[in-house]
């Protein structure tokens, strides 16, 4: 795939594209590689997974790195005297998206290199007169992300096919479907707490009212038939159907207020698992019903397991499933229609506790495995009992860099 990806690029580079203010390829790398003498642990300034989460990149101050998670090991390295804030990996592929960062960065912040490291040379780069944050990549598209901005490129000839206005959204929220056979995107509508999902092979657009609040976090499934969003408030989570935007399932994170760092759907829908400020990794258990579920299947180039699809929200004992979920939910629950919805509420199913000096992302691993890194530079890998929940097992912790110097981040407005 990697390569038929480079080799089809060559006619391509110097494309127009509209609304950008330059295009132009290059050669060869144009940053001067460290002497290994002089190497020192970097600054560690951003974390990504790829598509299939089964390895990670990490943009530093000086370069990058790319680890694999089940066995854990770094892979890949590149050590520069300037850094990167997004790296963004096309699958195990030899292609990435990079856009400079740190005190020292490779790039200006409002340039996007996509960067094929097999032919060491950068088969793109787009300028924005804004900063860039966040670049999703799929095997057809290239989507860059602007504050009140998506931009859609076709990956095979590097033209623009879609320019989308957004609210602003300076945490570059954004995401894509990564089944072959589908092509979803979602992202911030143009008022608060609204998400906009494009289904680009079905030609469907949908507006969800999701949170009355602003958006903080969304995710999809790998075939991009559920969303799951969460507002700055940071205490509900809610799970809809992207063809009509039934909402499906909510779920409590806390009572309290929380910046939401991460959300991740399990590829069998069956879990889902939210990172915070709190120091928590929660996991809820789902009961969206799909067809063909197999807990071994991680082949997201392929179909997998779809999502039962509906026409209307009439039909929504289609999509629920009572058996699929174990959340602790009140006593009270019973009265939900007369009680507030905090009473009612599902609570999280298994829970694991961790540091709150730092941000966590987090991902499924195999046999009920959930995989966290943090920005501190820390991998743990831990268990969760699939039957009974509650406090996860810790298997596997490694600090793969000492960031000593790191400092919590913020929450964005």
């Amino acid at each position: 795939m990697s390569s038929a990806v480079s080799s089809s690029r060559g006619s391509f580079l110097t494309a127009g594209t509209g609304s950008l203010d330059s295009v132009r390829s290059f050669g060869q790398f144009e940053a001067s590689e460290m002497d290994p003498s002089e190497e020192n642990e970097p600054e560690l300034l951003s974390l990504s997974w790829n598509q299939d989460y089964q390895c990670f990149a990490a943009g530093t101050s000086h370069g990058l790195r790319i680890y694999d998670c089940d066995p854990f090991k770094e892979t890949f390295r590149r050590n520069l005297k300037s850094g990167f804030s997004i790296v963004e990996m096309l699958f195990r592929s030899n292609v990435m998206a990079l856009v400079g960062g740190g005190s020292n960065p490779q790039y200006p912040p409002n340039k996007v290199m996509i960067w094929d490291d097999h032919q060491n040379r950068c088969l793109v780069e787009y300028a924005y007169r804004s900063n860039i944050r966040a670049v999703k990549l799929r095997q057809d598209r290239i989507v860059v992300v602007l504050e009140h901005k998506i931009n859609v490129y076709d990956f095979s000839d590097l033209k623009l096919i879609h320019q989308i206005e957004t609210i602003s959204n300076p945490r570059g929220l954004c995401c894509l479907s990564h089944y072959a056979n589908t092509s979803v995107l979602a992202f911030p509508g143009l008022h608060r707490g609204q998400v906009q999902v494009k289904h680009f092979g079905l030609k469907v657009t949908k507006f969800i009212s999701a949170h009355d609040s602003q958006l903080a976090c969304l995710t999809l499934t790998l075939d991009g038939f559920l969303l799951a969003t969460a507002s700055v408030k940071g205490t509900l989570i809610r799970i809809f159907n992207t063809m009509d935007g039934t909402l499906l399932q909510e779920v409590r994170r806390g009572a309290d207020k929380a910046d939401i760092y991460n959300l991740a759907l399990s590829p069998t829908v069956r879990w889902l698992a939210v990172s915070s400020d709190k120091g928590t990794v929660h996991i809820f258990s789902l009961r969206v019903r799909i067809v063909g579920e197999d807990s071994s299947n991680q082949n997201v180039i392929g179909h997998g397991p779809q999502l039962v699809q509906q026409n209307s929200s009439s039909s929504l004992d289609t999509l629920i499933s009572p058996k699929m979920g174990a959340n602790t939910s009140s006593s009270l629950s019973f009265m939900k229609g007369v009680l507030p919805k905090y009473f009612s509420s599902e609570w999280s199913f298994a829970q694991f506790h961790l540091p709150e000096a730092t941000r966590y992302t987090v991902a499924f691993g195999a046999q009920n495995t959930v995989i966290i890194i943090g920005l501190d530079g820390s991998f743990y890998k831990c268990s969760f009992d699939p039957v009974n929940g509650g406090e996860m097992v810790q298997q596997e912790y490694i600090r793969f860099i000492k960031n000593d110097n790191h400092r919590p981040i913020p929450p964005t407005s």
